[in-house]
């Protein structure tokens, strides 16, 4: 079983890079795809309607908790999460963490999370997280799990700083992943490409690839249509495919990592 979680910072596209890397993972594999970025962009790029987010079945247990009858909190929350939070896809299962709707922060929803978690990975080989944008999941420890995190940035001084950052943040709160990997991403006509490459080299980071910029992508946003309908064959596409049986393989148990 491997667990990618996908991070960096907003705007970077890290939910194209993870809605990809699901859409050609799943072929091959048993795979659990996780938002577990309260804005919630992975549904809509992977074409999926959510039944319910772990925020709104939060939202249900504040009020509810009549309902328990003869069971303990935990058994009533993973019962409403397994019967109404898993969305069953042609080729994978999505789970959203969601936006709380009261007041407050996260700590409840993350917590939930970390603990299905925890518990779903046995029934998977792949599970592949698109985080909250930025750092706050470091220490929030909802990633503590993964083997590997693919860091995407762009060339920006804000999208390399980012980068630098959660790397030190693994090392400072001592996170036993595997490797973190850099991914450049929508770099334009080369331009930016030796400077991703010369910031991986400075920080030690290795670097995946740098994927170009690509059109078609930006029509599909525009128009709200998932990112997984972009044409296969464009070379955009054919990275992340490399990308992606890179760390996981063929399906035939065949990787490099």
């Amino acid at each position: 079983m491997v667990v990618i979680a996908v991070t960096g910072k907003g705007g970077t596209g890290k939910t194209v890079v993870s809605a990809l890397l699901i859409h050609f993972l799943s072929r091959n594999h048993n795979l659990l795809a996780v938002d577990a970025d309260p804005d919630s962009n992975l549904p809509e790029a992977l074409g999926v309607k959510p039944r319910k987010t772990l925020g709104e079945i939060r939202e249900v247990f504040q009020v509810s908790r009549d309902e328990m009858g003869t069971m303990n909190k935990e058994q009533w929350l993973e019962g409403k999460i397994y019967a109404e939070a898993i969305t069953e896809a042609d080729n994978f299962d999505l789970l959203v963490m969601g936006r709380p709707e009261g007041e407050g922060c996260y700590c409840f929803a993350n917590s939930l999370l970390r603990g299905v978690l925890r518990k779903l990975m046995r029934h998977y080989d792949v599970i592949i997280i698109d985080t909250e944008a930025g750092l706050e999941h470091f220490s929030r420890g909802t990633i503590s799990g993964a083997d590997y995190i693919i860091v995407v940035t762009d060339m920006s001084k804000k999208g390399l700083s980012t980068a630098k950052r959660i790397k030190e943040l693994s090392s400072e709160l001592k996170l036993n992943f595997k490797q973190i990997f850099l991914v450049g991403n929508r770099i334009m006509n080369g331009m930016g490409e030796d400077i991703i490459k010369e910031f991986a080299d400075e920080e030690g980071i290795e670097l995946l690839d740098v994927l170009p910029y690509d059109e078609e992508i930006v029509k599909l946003d525009i128009k709200g249509e998932p990112i997984v309908l972009m044409d296969e064959n464009s070379d955009y596409a054919e990275r992340v495919k490399k990308i992606a049986t890179r760390l996981v393989g063929d399906g035939n148990g065949k990787n490099e990592h």
